[in-house]
């Protein structure tokens, strides 16, 4: 097998040929290692590497597969881990330069759990300063570029797994999901990603009950994200919002004959390229071959959703940021100074309040989901920003239209994709799956979106949907 195909196989496949013996794990990461090496100049996803110990725990997979013995659910993968990320022993630099040379004396429980179950991790991926971005650029690290066509950008902020898993750089990654850094880059790298409902995966410990945060998987394939997901669920010490019992995927997932679909192109105020719509009417069209009823609904939101998460998500930065801002401040960005200074500027009674506007919205999306199996809609509204793209950019346009509004001209940075309204509503389980491309190259996406808690039913229609529309067969031009 030629060593690009081995840096494309999926890793249910490998776990297979592991067991017969048919591919070795250190043939897998030695291809996955010279894949790496030739694509990373271009498109810079990776912060720091770890190929010869990589080959030397390879070298143990190998013998625990010749010995016949047992083996761990992820035995000999390669997976890359978002540098957001706690490992402890490793410098993990969150994208900038205050923590260049932090070391965590802990890993983040999901993590712990990927590597325990066998997985090698070969590198650690690129994100935005502080994650708090969806374009992967850092001054730490530089621009982090879209294997589908460099003069784009991989979305954020878990950009560099995005484009890690799209170019054949790895088999696993993994990612965070606190307004889509998991979604928006799937949907602009052309692969799975899946954010799990609040509590179904631990976080790590310096986010205590923080429901807007979830860790979870970038895979080429549902059944690889199954695969990833069934090891990261579970309770955990660290997080006392961890659910019990631990929810299992199925290996065997059931078509969605008969289901009915709602969809949303715009969740009520969200403005969509026109090639993004006309990707996620195939989309559609696919439910419906699939044996579907789909009908257009009204979701009901409005800015004021893009007003409560703004107010969270700058709030949680100042008050886990801002006792150091002072010491810190220039070594910054500006774009992220200027989030920790909105955050500063929050009041207790309008960070409540955003709990209102949730409640508001739940009002709103459960009745559908009561009366639908899933709801579907875009999950960028452009395939991607380019390159070079200023995130306070405030004359921002999709459709020659400006995004900016007087009420939101620090926020437009987030106004380009669809996934950030449902962290407000954490506890319903989103994935987001290739629509097709646009022409500029670079693909889109759908968010699939399940009833609370209903994971099951998005890997079902995920699933239904890759086996009736593969993509696996794509590949970029990297």
């Amino acid at each position: 097998m030629a060593s690009d195909d081995l840096c494309y196989m999926t890793a249910t496949e490998a776990l297979t040929r592991f067991h017969a013996k048919t591919l070795s794990p250190v043939e897998l990461m030695s291809a996955v290692i010279a894949r790496s090496e030739a694509v990373n100049p271009k498109v810079n996803a990776y912060t720091y590497t770890f190929y010869e110990r990589a080959l030397e725990q390879a070298r143990a997979a190998e013998e625990a597969y010749a010995s016949g013995g047992e083996t761990r659910p992820l035995e000999g993968l390669p997976v890359v881990i978002k540098d957001f990320h706690a490992v402890k022993g490793e410098i993990t630099t969150y994208g900038s330069r205050v923590f260049a040379d932090h070391v965590p004396d802990h890993s983040v429980p999901t993590v712990t759990r990927l590597l325990d179950a066998g997985a090698i991790m070969h590198a650690r991926t690129t994100t935005p300063e502080m994650a708090h971005a969806p374009h992967s650029s850092s001054l730490l690290w530089g621009k982090t570029r879209n294997p589908w066509n460099l003069d784009f950008g991989p979305g954020g902020s878990s950009g560099g797994a995005g484009a890690a898993t799209a170019a054949g750089m790895t088999t696993l990654a993994d990612g965070t999901d606190g307004g889509g850094s998991i979604r928006i880059p799937a949907g602009s790298c052309g692969v799975f990603g899946f954010k799990p409902p609040f509590g179904r995966n631990p976080t790590d410990r310096a986010h205590p009950r923080e429901s807007l945060l979830h860790y979870g998987p970038l895979t080429r394939s549902v059944a690889d994200g199954a695969l990833m997901q069934n090891v990261m669920a579970g309770p955990h010490p660290d997080d006392m919002c961890s659910l019990r019992p631990k929810l299992e995927i199925p290996g065997e997932l059931e078509p969605v004959k008969d289901w009915k679909v709602a969809f949303s192109m715009d969740l009520g105020y969200f403005e969509v390229d026109e090639e993004v719509q006309a990707n996620t009417r195939e989309a559609l069209q696919t439910f419906r071959d699939l044996g579907c009823t789909v009908d257009e609904v009204d979701v009901g939101w409005d800015k004021s959703v893009l007003d409560a998460w703004t107010v969270i998500w700058e709030g949680l930065f100042w008050a886990t940021t801002g006792a150091d801002y002072p010491r810190i401040k220039y070594d910054l960005e500006g774009f992220v100074r200027g989030i920790l200074e909105r955050g500063a500027q929050h009041s207790l009674s309008r960070f409540y309040q955003t709990n209102l506007v949730r409640g508001e919205m739940y009002q709103t999306l459960a009745p559908i989901l009561e009366a639908y199996d899933i709801l579907v809609c875009p999950t960028n509204g452009l395939p991607a920003l380019p390159i070079d793209h200023d995130l306070a950019d405030t004359d921002f346009r999709i459709n020659g239209r400006t995004l900016t509004t007087s009420n939101h001209p620090g926020d437009v940075y987030v106004q380009w994709q669809l996934n950030y309204p449902f962290n407000l509503v954490p506890e319903c389980p989103v994935a987001s799956v290739p629509s097709g491309f646009g022409s500029n190259g670079v693909p889109t996406g759908i968010q699939i979106v399940g009833r609370t808690y209903d994971d099951v039913s998005v890997f079902r229609a995920a699933a239904d949907y890759e086996r009736a529309r593969p993509w696996a067969q794509h590949r970029p031009p990297v």
